[in-house]
């Protein structure tokens, strides 16, 4: 398989729990990879939900807290799903500790970000299920993604979280990562019959149409046609370790999924290369540990805070249409110029009732 330098990376977030992000990675991922897109899902919750979803027991093998915490290359803890095309970097409940052992370590937040660049990357996109939680788990993929995938259920107080999160986002372009984009928002558990669902869809895409041509890291992003209605199917198929294209092919929870894997391709510009892929693979569930030879990459340069940190602070950002959603309001405060690194102490640790 050849070294692929044009990755696309997607971090799927939402610090409010239970919205749907493991659901949407997981099942995301795997209509993707069945329309030839190579697939590498990287689950960075401590809780290993997105494990489970495929299968593999955590703790049995190498997991993103030795990749965090242990200097371990990213492939070396990967393993192949029980699906083509799909690959899936485990977690562990011991990742809950990283954000404690790295609270020293210089460049904390950007430990994703360089473990991707100095790995010889076998696929054509990357997605990283985030905790739900603002802290350094998720900053580590904020700092390490091109992209930003926001699923977010259509309740009132989904919608409230919605400007803390694009604060943080805001935050971590600014400081860390310019290139950071917010690609869309992905409607999940979405009941057509009921009139709050309809009034969340209209003022999220008001509020999104609101900052178009602005600086704000979300000017282009969409709400996407393709919503994932409520389906007790989609909540069955992690206990029996399968996608819901294993587990209920014929399902709505599956057309849904289908769906807005079509629509991913065409808006999100991914690459499909895995037809120039070759079958030597490990089988499904063993590591993949033979790494071809590294690509030249430069060095990684190190984050300095920008010099007209004031002038950074007073961008604008779109006022909001609707007062629910909480737009992120600009700050005086900055970093210091002595460090890089990026504190948001925000944490929302409710329980994943649909993850």
């Amino acid at each position: 398989m050849p070294y692929n330098a044009a990755v696309k990376v997607l971090a799927v977030i939402n610090q409010k729990g239970g919205v749907g992000k493991t659901t949407t990675v997981a099942n995301l991922g795997s209509a993707l990879a069945d329309r030839g897109v190579r697939v590498c899902l990287i689950d960075l919750d401590p809780q290993a939900h997105l494990t489970l979803h495929y299968g593999i027991e955590p703790g049995e093998a190498l997991s993103m807290y030795d990749v965090l915490t242990g200097n371990k290359p990213l492939l070396e803890a990967a393993v192949n799903g029980k699906e083509k095309n799909v690959a899936v970097v485990p977690s562990v409940i011991d990742l809950a500790a990283a954000e404690i052992e790295l609270v020293g370590t210089v460049g904390r937040e950007q430990i994703l970000r360089d473990s991707l660049r100095d790995t010889p990357l076998l696929f054509d996109l990357v997605m990283i299920d985030c905790p739900p939680s603002l802290g350094l788990l998720t900053l580590n993929a904020l700092a390490a993604a091109d992209e930003v995938i926001i699923p977010l259920q259509p309740h009132f107080l989904a919608l409230q979280g919605l400007g803390k999160l694009l604060e943080t986002v805001s935050l971590v372009q600014r400081r860390i990562n310019p290139p950071l984009r917010v690609g869309g928002v992905v409607l999940c558990m979405y009941e057509s019959n009921t009139r709050l669902s309809g009034e969340v869809v209209a003022d999220v895409t008001q509020f999104l149409e609101a900052g178009r041509g602005s600086n704000a890291p979300w000017a282009n992003a969409r709400v996407f046609e393709s919503v994932i209605r409520r389906n007790i199917k989609l909540a069955e198929c992690p206990s029996y370790g399968k996608t819901i294209f294993s587990y209920e092919p014929g399902s709505r929870g599956a057309e849904d999924y289908a769906a807005l894997a079509d629509e991913f391709i065409e808006s999100l510009h991914i690459a499909r290369g895995a037809e120039n892929a070759t079958d030597e693979t490990p089988a499904a569930g063993e590591a993949i540990i033979e790494l071809p030879p590294a690509p030249p990459t430069e060095s990684t340069p190190s984050i300095e805070p920008e010099e007209n940190a004031s002038e950074a602070a007073q961008e604008t950002m779109p006022t909001p249409p609707d007062p629910r959603i909480a737009t992120p309001p600009p700050s005086d405060e900055s970093p210091s110029a002595a460090t890089t690194d990026v504190d948001v102490n925000v944490a929302d640790n409710s329980p994943k009732d649909g993850e």
